[in-house]
């Protein structure tokens, strides 16, 4: 790493406020970002049932489509985030909007399964770029002591999306409609994008003969390489829980003899508190003066969160408990921006977007691993639920290693590149 000289972050005079347009559209961007990410968990049951499809072809066909789509956001978190880092952090945010708000469009007009992969497949590509660029942004415009406040504020207006989406299917029993909902929105979102300015960081490393964006550089230095396997390990619990207990949540809640669990809702519950969660993680973190130790505290309420959920099948469990539980483990997992935050700052200025866009991204898909390494356990175990312990296990375990030997970030100057 190599620091320059110039632009040393002080004070705070001078520096974009906690509300400013990079905030604010970054916030409404992860809103829109969320509403079309969790579209797909939300409506799944019924878009696949009317288009024909029995109750055990739904599981499978399920799966099949939200792992294409973790496929596509692992892609498209590569190519954004070079993109990003080539040709600027503004034409990640337009590029990746537009193809996921035509994707969803697309998506209210499918009437095939392999039609629905193909589209999640490029609404996953989409999604992609957008949150990883609005932090990318944030932490290069905002000195060291508001970035943290600025993420909760991301955070806290980006889940909201989730709660949205849940309520405007609940109120028109449209799936169709629900998608070109969200399309919508990704195109009025592209208005406001329009009024942003680039970061000067980013100005000044693309006039100089840096190398930027170049994914290689990742792998070619021990450790450049583990600061960014650990971002990806940190992040990991937040999506096996999303992807995997909540979204399959009914099934679980089948093999613990609690029958008629709504996944929506779930979902709904989920996304509540994970509200709550960001905004008490970022609040924390700056509170601590430590992103590790505020990650840490949500750790533990996350093992204990899912070691609830599993011990449902011991009898005591029910519908209300499922959701009430769904609802702990998505206060746990609400650190979403926070470790993304913390990704942005282990990186210099030449790789941040590469980075910060495709960590989050690498998260997500991994999800299919996850759900091929389950059906594997699922053989040798001749149980979902227990495949589901193991999972939730191995993932814990990985990740608190990554953070616990992982770097500090908080307050750390974003005024160097990465040689």
């Amino acid at each position: 790493m190599i620091k320059h000289p110039a632009n040393q972050l002080h004070s705070t005079s001078g520096y974009p406020g906690l509300f400013s347009l990079p905030v604010l559209v970054g916030a409404l961007g992860f809103f829109v970002d969320i509403f079309d990410l969790l579209l797909f968990s939300i409506v799944r049951k019924p878009s696949l049932a009317s288009l024909g499809l029995s109750p055990e072809e739904i599981l499978h066909s399920g799966e099949l489509i939200i792992s294409v789509q973790m496929v596509g956001l692992t892609l498209g978190g590569i190519l954004w985030g070079i993109m990003g880092d080539k040709k600027g952090r503004l034409s990640v945010l337009f590029g990746s909007i537009l193809l996921y708000s035509l994707a969803n469009l697309a998506n209210g007009m499918v009437q095939t399964v392999p039609q629905y992969v193909l589209v999640r497949f490029l609404a996953g590509l989409g999604l992609a770029g957008e949150l990883g660029a609005s932090i990318t942004l944030v932490t290069e415009m905002l000195p060291a002591q508001r970035r943290g406040l600025a993420a909760t504020i991301i955070a806290s207006t980006g889940v909201a999306g989730a709660l949205v989406a849940y309520l405007v299917y609940n109120a028109t029993q449209d799936w169709r409609l629900c998608y070109y909902i969200g399309g919508g929105l990704g195109i009025l979102l592209l208005l406001l994008r329009a009024r942003m300015s680039e970061s000067g960081l980013y100005h000044e490393v693309k006039s100089s003969q840096v190398r930027r964006g170049d994914f290689w550089m990742l792998f070619n230095n021990r450790d450049r390489f583990l600061r960014y396997a650990k971002g990806v390990l940190i992040g990991f619990p937040v999506w096996f829980v999303i992807g995997v207990l909540i979204t399959f949540s009914d099934q679980f809640g089948k093999d613990m003899g609690i029958e008629g669990i709504d996944t929506a809702k779930a979902i709904f519950y989920q996304y509540i508190d994970i509200g709550l969660g960001d905004i008490s993680a970022g609040l924390l973190s700056n509170y601590l003066r430590s992103r590790k130790k505020a990650l840490a505290v949500f750790y533990v309420i996350l093992v204990i969160s899912i070691t609830l959920y599993f011990l449902q099948s011991l009898g005591w469990g029910n519908q209300t408990t499922m959701y009430w539980i769904c609802a702990a483990m998505g206060f746990g997992s609400g650190i979403s921006v926070l470790y993304i935050t913390m990704s942005a700052e282990q990186f210099g200025t030449n790789l941040r977007a590469t980075t910060a866009i495709s960590i989050p991204n690498l998260v997500r898909g991994l999800l299919p691993l996850i759900l091929i390494f389950q059906r594997l356990l699922m053989q040798i175990t001749h149980s979902y639920l227990k495949a589901g312990m193991i999972a939730a296990c191995f993932v814990m375990i990985a990740s608190a290693w990554a953070l616990y030997t992982t770097r500090e970030t908080f307050g750390k100057d974003m005024d160097f590149i990465e040689s």
